[in-house]
């Protein structure tokens, strides 16, 4: 299976000058957030295939309007071609709201866990699940010190646990030039979907 991971900025190549036989053979479409809504209703209507998304952390946009021809995965387990994917976005809180003790789309640790909690039934009767799609990295796995990119530490049991062999963010931008694309932590690939990406899963890395 190949997989389009796009994050955090809008590809000139692909906005512009689109050319169908390179995503010709992409099976499904992972946006990992902070992309414009038009971007990804772009992708979903340029490409023949599913556009799934979590939100990043300036997505307040999506809330609204949510981009069209696209399906969030946020707060779900959902399986395809026998892909179990756990959608989680949003990032730590980093500011404070004038409405609200935490803005939308930034989250605190307790929150994270209240979250992933609402998922654990989900999970549990899948078995587990392959992907685990977020828009901020895992505490000390990819992320950086301030607090604005500091990953959840909420999100390591969920790798310890349950050894999915993905796990797909965006946020760090490559974190700035210095972190490598892919990491490996435990049993997982960690990729960062930065910009974009096209993974290929191996068959027999897929669910039966």
């Amino acid at each position: 299976m190949r997989i389009l991971l796009v994050s955090d900025i809008e590809n000139e190549y692909i906005w512009d000058h689109f050319d169908p036989a390179r995503f010709s053979n992409i099976d499904l479409v992972i946006s990992c957030g902070d992309l414009k809504r038009d971007y990804l209703s772009f992708i979903a209507t340029m490409i023949q295939a599913p556009v799934f998304f979590v939100h990043g952390n300036h997505d307040t946009d999506y809330l609204k309007e949510p981009p069209g021809g696209c399906d969030s995965i946020e707060d779900k387990l959902v399986v395809y071609r026998g892909l179990r994917i756990v959608g989680l976005g949003g990032c730590k809180q980093y500011n404070r709201h004038p409405k609200y003790s935490v803005p939308p789309l930034q989250y605190t640790e307790k929150q994270m866990e209240k979250r992933i909690r609402k998922l654990n039934g989900k999970i549990a009767k899948h078995k587990g699940f392959d992907i685990l799609v977020t828009h901020a990295p895992a505490f000390g796995v990819g992320d950086s010190r301030d607090l604005c990119h500091t990953g959840f530490e909420a999100f390591l049991p969920l790798l310890e646990k349950y050894k999915p062999k993905y796990m797909l963010h965006g946020h760090m931008h490559l974190n700035y030039g210095r972190a490598p694309r892919i990491i490996t932590h435990g049993e997982t690939q960690v990729v960062d979907a930065y910009n974009y990406y096209i993974l290929e899963i191996p068959s027999d890395n897929l669910s039966r």
